[in-house]
């Protein structure tokens, strides 16, 4: 398993599980089964609503937590959003069963989000936290929190797939020392990612499918990604990805596949801004 470093010095696996929109009760099942297959980083949310499952998988795993990467996130808080950003920290370690987490995502730019983030801040100094970061900041948004606060963000967490590359929010953040993670990098198998021609023509040359070359596509990028599956024999050719190369012809026939554009909706849209920004959670 490769690791990028985060600019606070902490090593981070470059591909990991993802537990989005795994019910809370298939979750404990999927992170067991996804820790056996030789994965580290786990990434979950408040707002998925199985935190406890995957605390619970962790713990019953026998796996060292100094080998775990756990990473949750932050959901959007009312005012005052720094007591209340420092309340769901805490529940969320609770939910977890853990002492700290490794990487702790502000999951949305909405809201108050210098409060959010000074009370992640506050988490990273404690230790409680061993980085702290964002998701879903456009380059503006991330500049704008950068230039304007003590801790720049270790990671970005953004959509990112064949169909919506970010080069230039890449590039931004790599200036800025800011990791790019990948948020559906499957894009869902919209657009036919599973069967696409292109991205099938390159795994056949490989003897990989069209899948295992999208990931690594953004593990050559430098990118952090999070497959998500139930299924263990997905798990174990989702991580099978370290083994072989795409040439510089490949890396060029799927950059031409990139739209500019989103897949699922764009966080600077008002009706987006509306939907999400209103959205609290229960508890």
């Amino acid at each position: 398993m490769r690791s990028v470093t985060l600019n606070n010095g902490v090593r981070m696996p470059i591909l990991g599980f993802g537990v989005y929109q795994i019910p809370p009760e298939q979750t404990e099942r999927a992170v067991t089964d996804a820790l056996a297959a030789g994965y580290r980083l786990l990434d979950t949310a408040a707002a998925y609503g199985n935190e406890e499952a995957v605390g619970r998988a962790v713990r019953n795993s026998g796996v060292p937590r100094g080998e775990l990467f756990v990473t949750t996130k932050l959901w959007i808080q009312d005012a005052p959003a720094q007591d209340n950003a420092r309340r769901a920290f805490e529940t969320s370690l609770t939910r977890l069963g853990l002492d700290h987490v490794d990487l702790y995502l502000m999951h949305q730019p909405f809201g108050d989000v210098y409060g959010q983030w000074r009370a992640m801040e506050d988490a990273g100094r404690e230790g409680l936290a061993k980085a702290i970061g964002v998701a879903n900041f456009h380059p503006d948004r991330l500049l704008d929190l950068i230039l304007n606060n003590e801790v720049v963000p270790a990671v970005n967490q953004i959509e990112t797939h064949p169909f919506f590359q970010r080069t230039a929010d890449q590039a931004l953040m790599r200036e800025h020392g800011v990791q790019h993670q990948s948020w559906g990098g499957f894009a869902e198998g919209k657009n036919n990612l599973f069967t696409h021609p292109v991205l099938s023509e390159i795994g056949a040359a490989h003897d990989k499918s069209a899948a295992q070359v999208a990931l690594r596509w953004l593990i050559q990028r430098d990118i952090v990604t999070i497959p998500k599956s139930v299924d263990p024999g997905r798990m174990a050719q989702n991580i099978d990805v370290f083994d072989f190369e795409l040439g510089e012809d490949q890396m060029a026939a799927i950059a031409a596949l990139d739209t500019g554009a989103s897949v699922f909706f764009d966080h600077r849209d008002p009706g987006a801004v509306a939907r999400l920004g209103r959205h609290r959670l229960e508890g």
